[in-house]
């Protein structure tokens, strides 16, 4: 039995506070056994002046953190779902999904206002292809604008007037208890949050038996069905961060009702779908979306 687990986690603070939280429930449940943090800079976190989609868009947030589980310098790895590709690489393997916070995005206005109440040509930050398409056809007058850097940034950037609204995820604010900041918090089902946001994932080796033991008692099988269908749907599309791609699952009646979006590459255009199915299947749910969307979208 390892004594001393290695957990780990972007550097960032967001990230450091959704390390610590896996890392207090896995010591509450083994108070013999050592939990600690290692921090791993990424290339998303390093490179701040180009925008995602410039510098790969798919794994940016992940492929260091991967590498040191393949090295076994960490013994497991705390993700937001979101940043995840669909695939994972040759011996890893998602062990656990954590109960979803609050997959919504969120409006932050300097005039404290919601998304209706900015004015014409006012300058809107987000990072997200698929957040700007949505924005875009909610708002044509916006002046959408790229922002890059963690959470505290962003705010920081929007305080000195550089923007005067941003998006952001609702699960991030929380988790820094930063709700307050919130001007509005958009309908999942009309702006569509990222296939997971909200969940944390936990990557570790795939023949790692011991860690996967330990952490079997954090999985949420209602998460890991609404991310499944999500990441499935993704996948489908062939999509990553650098497609403007939004999906949200939730329970339906005993079903698991799913809407997804697909945008053009330039943000455009946004086609939206719908379907559901069993909630015991729900891979099979977003492949099959995936498909009715490829079938609908133009030149697709």
């Amino acid at each position: 039995m390892r004594q001393s687990i290695v957990v780990g986690s972007r550097s960032s603070a967001l990230a450091l506070v959704q390390a610590e939280s896996v890392a207090a429930a896995l010591r509450a449940l083994y108070p013999q056994r050592v939990f600690t943090i290692l921090h791993i800079r990424t290339e998303g976190d390093r490179v701040l002046s180009r925008p995602l989609v410039e510098i790969g868009g798919k794994g940016v947030f992940v492929k260091e953190i991967e590498d040191a589980l393949l090295a076994h310098d960490v013994d497991l790895a705390v993700h937001s779902c979101k940043d995840l590709p669909t695939e994972q690489p040759a011996g890893l393997t998602i062990g656990a999904l954590l109960a979803r916070a609050d997959p919504r995005d969120v409006l932050v206005a300097r005039l404290r206002c919601p998304l209706a109440g900015l004015p014409g040509g006012a300058r809107v930050g987000t990072g997200s292809l698929r957040r700007a398409a949505q924005l875009r056809a909610l708002r044509p007058d916006l002046a959408l604008a790229d922002i890059r850097g963690n959470v505290d940034t962003r705010l920081r950037k929007l305080d000195e007037g550089q923007y005067d609204a941003i998006v952001l995820a609702a699960a991030g604010l929380s988790r820094l208890g930063l709700e307050g900041r919130v001007s509005e918090y958009f309908d999942p089902q009309v702006v569509l949050p990222a296939p997971g946001q909200g969940a944390l994932a936990l990557e570790l080796r795939a023949d790692d038996a011991e860690v996967l033991e330990l952490i079997r008692p954090l999985d949420h099988p209602a998460t890991r069905q609404a991310a499944g269908a999500e990441r499935a749907f993704l996948r489908g599309l062939g999509g990553g961060c650098d497609m403007p791609i939004g999906a949200y699952a939730w329970p339906d009646g005993g079903e698991l009702a799913l809407r997804g979006m697909l945008a053009a590459q330039d943000g455009g255009n946004p086609f939206y779908a719908e379907g559901r199915g069993p909630a015991a299947e729900p891979e099979a749910l977003g492949e099959r979306l995936a498909r009715v969307v490829l079938e609908g979208v133009p030149g697709r």
